[in-house]
């Protein structure tokens, strides 16, 4: 027995795929050549949350809370990778058919420069061959596997590729498995296995005013996306808010800098939450949105962070008794 599966992608296309009994969402769309958003499959990470408008089907009981809460489910919401049919049924991707059609590969690369930009951040380039093949929306990532290891870790693009070149922006994290490489043993040429692009994370076509809040490294996506809108203008206003930690996580100052003179509506702001900091801003991220950055509600939202950033974020909107157009976020967390 097959059902058919109608996938409404955010850019208004529809494409149609059978399932077969018992078989997920997901894994019927990559069967298929569908490459919906997807990264663990095991329900722990929520990248492959979308909405059932209608059918019925089963989630199981193998996921977490933190990747699809019991309210979300309640209201329609899915993870495709546990997600079986069990009638036809129609499914809200949030993310372009573009995307989608993008199929993830694995590519060899060669680093072409590591600077730890601070003791808490390193900036990566890698360079190659593929990498001129290479396609991505801006604010996506990739896997990055440990050289000499089997595991991998996920970083988002911090440019768009150049000259088959591309960076990061990584997080230093103490005794941790890819930090550990890149400040002890890293060097030019060594090879790179990426996995990748990944994530509906990315900039959406520019409706409307947009406020950008990145929390530490989450600043990645938001370079790559504004190396984006340099190349493309804008006419509507623009408005990053960058938080950090401490007086040393604060980088790639003289970025936005630039981004400021190249992007005619494009603002920026940063503070730092330690009340020891002797940067002029204080504070978390919540306490430099003005009135004027939600626009009334008529503003897309964009946020990378870590989740009580995130959660944070989400309870002032509540709070502002406002709701966005659009809210897209991007969760992440250290890992050692």
């Amino acid at each position: 027995m097959t059902y058919n599966i109608a996938l409404n992608f955010e850019d208004g296309v529809t494409r149609f795929i059978e399932t077969n009994l018992g078989e997920t969402v997901a894994d019927a769309a990559y069967r298929q050549g569908i490459n919906i958003p997807l990264d663990c499959r095991d329900g722990a990470c929520g990248a492959c949350k979308c909405f059932a408008e209608a059918g019925r089907y089963d989630l199981g009981e193998e996921y977490i809370e933190d990747a699809l809460s019991e309210e979300e489910a309640e209201q329609g919401y899915v993870l495709t990778c546990q997600m079986r049919a069990e009638s036809d049924c129609v499914i809200r991707v949030p993310a372009s058919s573009q995307v989608c059609k993008t199929e993830q590969v694995c590519f060899e690369a060669a680093i072409s420069g590591v600077r730890q930009l601070s003791e808490s951040t390193i900036a990566l380039s890698v360079k190659g061959e593929a990498l001129n093949q290479l396609a991505f929306l801006p604010g996506q990532y990739v896997n990055l596997k440990v050289p000499g290891s089997d595991q991998s870790r996920a970083y988002s693009f911090s440019s768009l590729p150049r000259d088959g070149e591309v960076s990061f922006l990584i997080r230093n994290v103490p005794g941790g498995l890819m930090s550990s490489f890149l400040t002890g043993l890293a060097k030019a040429g060594d090879s790179l296995t990426l996995a990748g692009p990944l994530g509906s994370f990315y900039l959406r076509d520019i409706k409307r005013p947009l406020l950008l809040l990145a929390g530490g490294t989450g600043l990645a996506p938001f370079t790559a996306m504004l190396e984006k809108i340099a190349e493309q203008g804008s006419e509507h206003p623009l408005h990053l808010i960058y938080g950090v930690t401490l007086d040393h996580d604060l980088v790639e100052m003289d970025k936005l800098e630039v981004f400021a003179a190249r992007i005619p509506n494009f603002t920026y702001s940063a503070c730092v939450a330690s009340p020891d900091s002797a940067y002029p801003q204080k504070g978390y991220v919540t306490q430099h949105i003005e009135p004027k950055h939600l626009n009334d509600g008529e503003v897309d939202i964009y946020l990378c962070g870590p989740p009580p950033m995130v959660e944070a974020v989400s309870q002032f909107i509540r709070e502002q008794g406002l709701q966005p157009a659009n809210f897209y976020y991007e969760k992440f967390a250290a890992s050692a």
